[in-house]
């Protein structure tokens, strides 16, 4: 009888190094190639890169897709109660199955900051640990940090997931 292997990763494991996946956030001339973009050489930096630009996009903001994004920055103006968050949560919930499909969300983690140097200044990080569906063994995350300040700060895990 035959054994299956499933200690590979057939979607995940890029070994070829000369191809490209897509284009790196934030778009910026790759070093090393002249007159090209940074680019993702593995899957699991495309996935996040989108992950990124679906949570960073206000709905509306890109011409012929009004539904791609979520209005994430508007909550920094309101104030932030339970219900709010769940709702969030479920929106971005929403927002996944319909723009990216092939990622398994398996947890949501929204914290609010009010910062106490500035009267009014808030910040939202939004961290979202996930698994691509055909490879539902390897997590991986993504945490967002939205501030009033407009400036938005990115971070994501390397390797085997978690927070």
């Amino acid at each position: 009888m035959a054994v299956r292997d499933t200690s590979k990763k057939p979607y995940l494991q890029d070994e070829d190094d000369k191809i490209k996946i897509g284009l790196d956030l934030p778009i910026r001339r790759d070093s090393e190639l002249d007159g090209f973009f940074a680019s993702t050489s593995t899957t699991i930096e495309a996935v996040k890169n989108n992950i990124r630009n679906l949570l960073q996009t206000n709905e509306g903001e890109r011409l012929f897709q009004p539904n791609l994004g979520l209005n994430l920055r508007g909550l920094l103006f309101e104030h932030i109660k339970s219900e709010n968050l769940i709702a969030v949560e479920d929106a971005i919930l929403d927002r996944f199955e319909l723009w990216l499909p092939f990622v398994q969300v398996r947890d949501i983690k929204i914290d609010t900051i009010e910062s106490n140097q500035v009267v009014g200044a808030n910040e939202i990080r939004v961290k979202i640990l996930f698994n691509i569906t055909q490879d539902p063994n390897t997590l991986d995350s993504v945490t967002l940090n939205f501030s009033d300040g407009s400036t938005i700060n990115s971070e994501s895990s390397v390797g085997g997931g978690g927070y």
